[in-house]
C-alpha cells in the first residue's frame, strides 16, 4: 500500500489526529499495513509482545481465557481504536487474544519503534495516557458494576454501555447496535451464563425494552433501560 494511503489511514487515528504532517510522516516510515480475515488472530495470549495495532476497518475482540478454556471478553474494537493497551516502555507478552470478528484492516507499528515516538514526541505521549486512563476508569465502573449489581442489572448496564462503543441512533429514542452480539458473548462480558443472559434478554424483550432484528442486531429503548427498575 502506497506510502499516502498509509498516511491517509493515521489521519484518521484519534491518537494521531493533531499531529503535524512532519510527524505523521515519522510514524508513516516504521508502520505497515496488513488485511485480516474474519476468524483469523492478531495474536494470541501469551506471545511475545512486538507490535501495537490500529484499526483502520473491520472488528476486533480482545478476550482473555483461564486454564479451563473458559472466556472471558475484554472488549470488542471497532474502527479508530487502538491495541494492546498494556505493554508500553517494558517487555513481555500480550495479555489476551485479538480476534477479527469482521474482516480488519490494521495499521501495525512495532513497539520498540513506537514507544521511541512517544519519547520524541511528548504531545503524543500526552493523547495516549489520557486514552489509557479513559480505559482505566471504564474497568473500575465494570469492577463496581459487578460487586454491587445483580446480574440482571449488569446485563442492563452491559446494553447501555455497548449503546454507547457499538449503538447507532436509529428513532429518537432508540439505537441499535450494528454489532451482532450472542448471548455467549454478552456472558462473557460479564462473567455470566448464557442461560442467564438468555433469559434475561427475552424478559426485556417481552417488557418492550429490547427487540431483534431479523439481522440479529438488538433494538434498545435507551429511555426505558436507564430508568429501569430491576
Amino acid at each position: 500500500m502506497s506510502t499516502n494511503i498509509i498516511q491517509d489511514v493515521l489521519w484518521n487515528v484519534p491518537l494521531f489526529k493533531e499531529l503535524t504532517r512532519e510527524e505523521i510522516g515519522a510514524i508513516t516510515e516504521i508502520a505497515k499495513i496488513k488485511q485480516y480475515a474474519t476468524n483469523s488472530y492478531v495474536f494470541m495470549q501469551g506471545e511475545s509482545l512486538e507490535r501495537v495495532h490500529f484499526i483502520h476497518k473491520g472488528k476486533v475482540k480482545i478476550y482473555k481465557t483461564d486454564i479451563n478454556g473458559k472466556e472471558q471478553i475484554v472488549s470488542i474494537l471497532k474502527s479508530e481504536d487502538m491495541f494492546p493497551h498494556a505493554g508500553f516502555f517494558r517487555k513481555g507478552n500480550y495479555p489476551a487474544h485479538a480476534e477479527i470478528i469482521e474482516s480488519a484492516t490494521l495499521v501495525e507499528i512495532p513497539i520498540l519503534a513506537f514507544e521511541q515516538l512517544l519519547l520524541q514526541y511528548p504531545s503524543l505521549s500526552i493523547k495516549l495516557f489520557r486514552v489509557m486512563g479513559d480505559i482505566i476508569v471504564d474497568l473500575q465502573k465494570r469492577l463496581e458494576e459487578q460487586v454491587l449489581h445483580n446480574t440482571e442489572e449488569q446485563i442492563i448496564m452491559l446494553l447501555i454501555r455497548l449503546s454507547k462503543t457499538h449503538g447507532k441512533q436509529c428513532t429518537d429514542k432508540n439505537m441499535i447496535l450494528t454489532t451482532r452480539f450472542t448471548n455467549q458473548e454478552l456472558a462473557n462480558m460479564i462473567g455470566s451464563s448464557r442461560e442467564t443472559v438468555s433469559r434475561t434478554i427475552n424478559k426485556l424483550k417481552r417488557e418492550g425494552l429490547v427487540k431483534g432484528t431479523k439481522q440479529g442486531y438488538l433494538l434498545l429503548d435507551m429511555d426505558c433501560l436507564q430508568h429501569y427498575d430491576c
